[in-house]
């Protein structure tokens, strides 16, 4: 690496609290040597788990914060009012360019808010979408919004596909994304009035391969490299994409267990099974960064354990080595500009 890349984790408001941030931060750094990780959270707590483990000092320093934002205050009041909240502060470390990234896996309200007061919006950056990389049968496919944004305008769903276009080719590899709008059918008079008006301005793009709208049951097939929705739709997409492989894990172990001659089989197949399990595991795949920001913020989920936490912070270190925060802003305001 040219220069240290400094992340900043927010260790207080997920699930499984800071324990996992700690060991996730200690493994990050130890795979990455040329990082610094700012823990933001409750000191004492935080130095305590940081005793039981091993790692270079001069690469995790801890951030006291005396204010927590739970899952149930206004996001916005909470920011503006709790500025010594581990949120706040991580951000404001961000905004200042004392870090390059922060991670959280706190109230995704709260997120949202503090990205655009905090750290602030990109130029002409109507409304900061979440990204997220679905897994499909082929190569995985790009949602947004996945929920930072339940009502939206059209003309806000067609910056949803300019950015995620430019993500998919800056940090995919995809020379020419396929675009499309979650709907409720192919032809392009269905729909409602959002997503109608958006198909209009999106078909006469031409900076955007927009290949119209892509049904749910498309989806993993991977008919689509980038599918843009409003944050409800899209939250809506990505449960139930959660929820069903959970669903499908459990009963092929049911029916795996189920006999002697079951257990043999899945003994045979136990290689193969795994590696195609893998595509699926959302462990593995990093956060979901709030695209068109000022700085990087990445969202992890709220139960996300030691490994989700590792991913986001080699997906932090990816992003920032190759630009990629810088190279949709800059693409996104040249494509205002035609």
């Amino acid at each position: 690496m040219d220069k240290n890349i400094n992340i900043v984790i927010d260790t207080v408001g997920g699930d499984n609290g800071a324990a996992v941030c700690v060991s996730g931060a200690v493994k990050g750094v130890n795979n990455n040597p040329g990082i610094k990780v700012y823990l933001v959270g409750h000191k004492k707590e935080l130095e305590g788990f940081l005793m039981e483990q091993d790692y270079d000092k001069s690469q995790i320093e801890v951030i006291d914060a005396t204010e927590d934002i739970s899952l149930n205050e206004p996001p916005v009041k909470a920011v503006r009012e709790k500025k010594d909240s581990s949120l706040v502060k991580g951000l404001t470390l961000l905004k200042e360019g004392k870090a390059d990234a922060f991670i959280s896996a706190g109230s995704t309200g709260a997120i949202l808010a503090g990205g655009q007061f905090v750290v602030g919006r990109a130029k002409g950056v109507k409304r900061t979408p979440l990204a997220h990389l679905l897994p499909t049968s082929g190569e995985p496919s790009l949602l947004l919004d996945c929920g930072a944004n339940v009502d939206v305008k059209p003309e806000v769903l067609v910056q949803f596909a300019e950015m995620g276009s430019i993500y998919m080719k800056e940090v995919c590899g995809v020379k020419n994304p396929r675009v499309a709008i979650a709907n409720v059918g192919l032809e392009e008079e269905k729909g409602n009035a959002q997503v109608k008006a958006a198909y209009e301005v999106l078909k006469e793009k031409k900076t955007i391969n927009f290949i119209g709208n892509i049904e749910a049951r498309g989806i993993p097939y991977g008919k689509a490299d980038v599918i843009v929705a409003d944050g409800f739709v899209g939250n809506t997409i990505i449960k139930l994409y959660e929820g069903l492989s959970k669903m499908i894990l459990k009963e092929l172990k049911g029916a795996f267990l189920a006999s002697f001659s079951s257990k043999l089989g899945a003994m045979l197949i136990k290689k193969s099974m795994k590696k195609t399990l893998l595509k699926f595991d959302a462990s593995n795949k990093g956060g979901a960064p709030l695209l068109g920001l000022k700085g990087l913020v990445v969202k992890i989920h709220g139960n996300s354990k030691e490994n989700e936490v590792i991913s986001a912070i080699d997906q932090c270190v990816s992003f920032i080595k190759n630009d990629v925060s810088g190279k949709i802003i800059k693409g996104f305001e040249d494509s205002e500009e035609e």
